[in-house]
This record gives structure tokens, C-alpha cells and sequence, in this order.
């Protein structure tokens, strides 16, 4: 059993008897109500999409899955093929199956992810909760400006922007904490 407020991406619910994979979730807590998830849902039988808010206490039954580790091969279009790192297998998945971490997904990362099965069918990855990534593309460091945590924007290699340091340079590694998308410091890499 999850509550609602246990609910991320990645994660597998059975409702009436079918799977569903939360895609997205975002946790709101307002003033004056009590705080809510709201999720984004696929079925992972029919393809169906739905998005749903949950309370955050809310009871969920959650399923059991199998996960094994893998690493991507190669990308084809909208096409992820991943393979398993114990025997070899490949195994594909769609562009909106991995939205949550389509971010840090780039052609040639070593990255080894968690390949989540739900009954011998592959239904989604987990990244490591740490990663590195290049910057490609960063302004300069604005001059004097030195009080508090300065973050400016910084261009991964697949495109993705995210808030680096100011000290940050163009060619740099980072570590980027996935669960929270956010800069952690120099890559030692």
C-alpha cells in the first residue's frame, strides 16, 4: 500500500485490476486545502492515458515489479532500446514510456539504469539517482555578483537545460540528482 503522497514516476498501481504507471506527479499543498498529487497515468495493458488527482492520504494498492539492470543501446527515432547487462537482451520502449527521465537519456551515456518489469514486459527505466552530464553551452559568470547561491542556466548535450553554479564552464562535468533535477556539484569524471 502507497499513500498519495508516496506517488513518482515510475511507480505501478493497480486500479480495478489493471496496471497503471504513473508517468508524472506533482505535489501540491495550498493554504487552504489539504495537499493533493496529481498524476499522470498510463495503462500499461491497453495504452490508455489519464491524469488523476489523489488526496495525499489516500491509500493505493501498488504492484510488485520485477527490475533488473540494463543500459541504453541505442536510439532510434522514438525508440529507446535498452539492454539487460546480466544476459544481453534488448528491450525497447516509447519516447512517452520514459518521459519522467527523457531528460538525462543521451545516445552514449554509461550510465546503468533499472529496467522495471511488470509480468516479462518492460514498462519503464529508473535512472541512478546520481548522474553526469557535460555542459555544452553556459554564459560567463556575471562580475560582483557573489552574495547568496548565484545559479545561472547551463545546456546538456541532448538539450536539456538546468541551473548550475555560477563557477560552472562550457565543457565541465556535472553531478545532477535526478529526483529533484537538480545540480549537485563538479563531476569528479
Amino acid at each position: 500500500m502507497k499513500t498519495g503522497k508516496e506517488l513518482k514516476p515510475g511507480t505501478v498501481l493497480r486500479i480495478d485490476n489493471d496496471p497503471w504507471l504513473v508517468q508524472k506527479a506533482e505535489f501540491t499543498k495550498s493554504g487552504r486545502n489539504s495537499a493533493i498529487m496529481k498524476t499522470k497515468l498510463k495503462n500499461l495493458l491497453t495504452g490508455y492515458k489519464t491524469e488523476t488527482v489523489y488526496g495525499a492520504d489516500d491509500k493505493l494498492d501498488d504492484v510488485i515489479l520485477d527490475r533488473k539492470e540494463a543500459t541504453l543501446s541505442f536510439i532510434n527515432g522514438d525508440e529507446y532500446t535498452f539492454m539487460d547487462t546480466t544476459d544481453y537482451t534488448m528491450y525497447e520502449l516509447n519516447a512517452e514510456d520514459i518521459e519522467a527521465v527523457l531528460p538525462y537519456i543521451e545516445e552514449g551515456m554509461e550510465d546503468v539504469c533499472e529496467a522495471v518489469f511488470f509480468e516479462g514486459r518492460l514498462v519503464s527505466v529508473e535512472l541512478p539517482t546520481t548522474i553526469s552530464r557535460k555542459v555544452v553551452y553556459t554564459e560567463n559568470a556575471a562580475r560582483g555578483d557573489t552574495s547568496g547561491k548565484v545559479m545561472k542556466p547551463a545546456k546538456l548535450a541532448n538539450g536539456t537545460e538546468i541551473s548550475v553554479a555560477d563557477f560552472i564552464q562550457i565543457d565541465e562535468w556535472i553531478d545532477i540528482d535526478t529526483r529533484d533535477n537538480s545540480f549537485k556539484g563538479r563531476s569528479k569524471k
